[in-house]
């Protein structure tokens, strides 16, 4: 099934303060519009660095792990969802994680 990104204007905004991210983000865009997932594997398969938390949530790693995007993932009838919850670097990640934030961050 194709993927629908929920809320991809956040990453353009994170991209405004984070013009170095550019490469890295558009890579994993195209990454993404080109994908066709039926399965949690499909979605290793494409992005081979994602780890899946729990709570229907996955980080995607971007940029050789530069950066961190945390998505809540909907397999729908025709398509998946992916919903943007967080977006940020991979040290902002790790404040985030050191307060067990990850599994509810809902900053968008």
């Amino acid at each position: 099934m194709k993927i629908r990104l929920i809320r991809e204007d956040t990453i353009k905004e994170f991209l405004k303060d984070n013009t170095g991210s550019r490469a890295a983000f558009t890579g994993w865009l195209n990454s993404l519009n080109s994908a066709d997932w039926n399965t949690i594997n499909d979605i290793k398969q494409t992005f081979n660095s994602a780890d899946f938390i729990g709570e229907n949530r996955i980080v995607f790693n971007i940029g050789g792990n530069n950066y961190r995007m945390i998505c809540k993932l909907h397999f729908g009838k025709k398509k998946v969802h992916l919903y943007i919850k967080w977006i940020g670097t991979h040290t902002d990640y790790d404040r985030l994680c050191s307060n067990n934030e990850q599994y509810t961050v809902s900053k968008y």
